[in-house]
């Protein structure tokens, strides 16, 4: 008798832990509804191009000075050329140093998305974690991310659920 209720306990927990909820949802829609998230990423853009400008303009005026030198190479003795040389050296890699400063992997521009943009991505996530109790979900899957997914049942489709979390939206849309 307690063999048998033990079996059936045993399978009741099987199929229980078997029994988990999925659904997925578009991060990239979320971010395309999300004003603030635009206006962040406009900012890095702006930003992005003056940098990458003032970039390029250093190493143009470095081109300008390798241009000049070879030109009047021939007129220099060679203390002078040697000092010409060292003093494009010395432009060269105040660019290398300026561009890794702003571009590099903790940089200015990296440090300023973490500024801009993070804090939109949280609250996306915060969204999503709400969702995921209230629907009593075990994963939620982006399906904007790497995550291939051949199929996807629009009946599991988070996106809105995020959205109305976020408070953004029309509660009639309906993504596909």
């Amino acid at each position: 008798m307690y063999r048998v209720i033990s079996v059936v306990i045993l399978l009741f927990q099987i199929f229980q832990l078997n029994a988990q909820k999925f659904g997925h949802f578009s991060s990239q829609y979320i971010v395309q509804q999300m004003p603030s998230y635009g206006d962040a990423q406009d900012e890095l853009n702006k930003l992005s191009q003056s940098w990458m400008e003032e970039v390029r303009n250093m190493y143009l005026a470095i081109g300008k000075l390798e241009n000049k030198l070879e030109a009047e190479k021939v007129l220099l003795t060679k203390e002078m050329l040697r000092k010409r040389e060292d003093e494009i050296a010395v432009k060269l890699k105040e660019a290398i140093d300026y561009q890794y400063r702003i571009f590099g992997p903790e940089g200015l521009l990296f440090l300023k998305k973490k500024e801009l943009v993070k804090p939109e991505l949280d609250k996306i996530f915060e969204a999503v974690e709400r969702v995921c109790k209230k629907h009593r979900l075990d994963y939620l899957l982006d399906k904007s991310g790497e995550l291939v997914m051949i199929y996807t049942n629009p009946v599991h489709d988070y996106t809105d659920f995020v959205l109305e979390e976020l408070g953004l939206g029309n509660p009639d849309d309906v993504i596909r």
